[in-house]
């Protein structure tokens, strides 16, 4: 291991040992902006942190964001730099997308090889989905004129360093649905006094079942998810009111619309049926996150001339990317980056035995400065 790879692995381990939830990375966002200070960047703070590191007499733009949240989890794993902040842990690899964008930043200071503006954007509470809608409304989009936008996350049980992405549409979005019923609550020998809205709802997480099945086309890819289910009844009493909740998924704008369409209709059509009131409230905190045809094109360039693995074309993800704000204002390319299949490091994502490979960090930063170099080349050729 070379002396960059250990400054990367015992910085990526630090952030390890140190989470912090969304909108709280106070101690996290410091030590990024201390880094970058370090370096020579230009650095702004805010709800995020971001870094602006300039090179010759270019005028072209581009961004490259890394997460910087952890998660509500306990941690279970047993090497030397578990969290120290019981209760959270980085269970989905933020502490390397962060260290691999500070190897690149560190690498292009050095180098100046390239002709523009990077603009390194560290962003707070991903996993939440408000993070990069708070730095747009901050004036993020307004301060720096992006022409492109890149985000590297990475994949636990693929290839160590390899890279797929695609074209178009690869995360999905994310939608929360509450359902209240509000019946006539009554004693449990004698249910046809009132109207028992634990049955009605049960009826319903049935019907809603028949959304994905009946109503769109088998290759949509929609996911109508009930997750809890809380009544107000008793080990004798019937419940007047109950809440269904739930999670929608989807892969393209018009069926995230469409689903919430056919759940409004099938909550109200079985309510009326059964004689009781109904509300119901559906919030999308992740839209769909879209991939443009050249910066995705360039993802697949760079990493076919550093000889990483790449697919080109991979599935959509099912799993929902706070990223889609910023390439829904700003072309971009999000793109998945193999984390290994052994050990801690082929563990799912959120688990609480998961750890990020740090055998990763100078490929990922690699990756980073190669893309900074053929987005913003130094010579007059060039691949835009």
């Amino acid at each position: 291991m070379d002396e960059f790879h250990k400054r990367l692995t015992a910085l990526r381990q630090q952030f390890h040992q140190h989470p912090e939830l969304g909108f709280e990375e106070h101690r996290t966002k410091s030590r990024v902006a201390e880094r970058l200070r370090q370096l020579g960047l230009d650095v702004h703070e805010g709800i995020g942190v971001i870094g602006v590191l300039k090179s010759g007499g270019g005028n072209r733009v581009i961004g490259v964001r890394a997460d910087m949240d952890a998660l509500p989890i306990h941690e279970i794993a047993d090497h030397d730099h578990v969290s120290q902040n019981v209760g959270v842990m980085h269970a989905c690899g933020h502490d390397g997308h962060m260290t691999m964008l500070l190897g690149a930043a560190e690498t292009l200071a050095q180098s100046r090889d390239f002709d523009g503006t990077v603009v390194f954007i560290f962003q707070p509470n991903e996993e939440h989905g408000l993070g990069a809608q708070a730095m747009i409304a901050e004036g993020l989009l307004d301060r720096f004129e992006l022409e492109e936008v890149y985000a590297i996350h990475n994949l636990p049980g693929a290839p160590l360093g390899q890279v797929s992405t695609r074209q178009g549409q690869i995360c999905a979005s994310e939608s929360l649905f509450e359902i209240t019923l509000r019946g006539q609550g009554g004693h449990a020998s004698m249910p046809h006094v009132g109207v028992d809205a634990l049955t009605v709802g049960a009826e319903m997480v049935l019907a809603l079942q028949t959304i994905v099945s009946r109503k769109l086309a088998p290759s949509s890819g929609a996911v109508v998810s009930v997750t809890e289910f809380i009544t107000d009844g008793q080990r004798n009493v019937l419940p007047g009111l109950v809440r269904l909740k739930g999670d929608v998924r989807a892969r393209l704008p018009q069926d995230r619309l469409a689903l919430e369409r056919f759940l409004r209709q099938i909550t109200s059509g079985i309510a009326a049926a059964h004689g009781i009131s109904v509300e119901m409230s559906f919030d999308t905190e992740f839209i769909e996150t879209l991939n443009a045809k050249v910066p995705t094109e360039a993802v697949v360039r760079v990493a076919q001339a550093l000889q990483l693995e790449t697919i080109a074309d991979r599935a959509p993800m099912s799993f929902s990317e706070d990223f889609a704000h910023f390439s829904a204002a700003v072309p971009g390319c999000f793109l998945l980056l193999g984390n290994g299949d052994g050990g801690a490091q082929g563990q799912p994502l959120h688990s609480a035995d998961y750890d990020f490979n740090d055998a990763l960090l100078p490929i990922g930063a690699a990756f980073w400065a190669a893309l900074v170099r053929d987005r913003l080349p130094s010579r007059k050729t060039s691949n835009v």
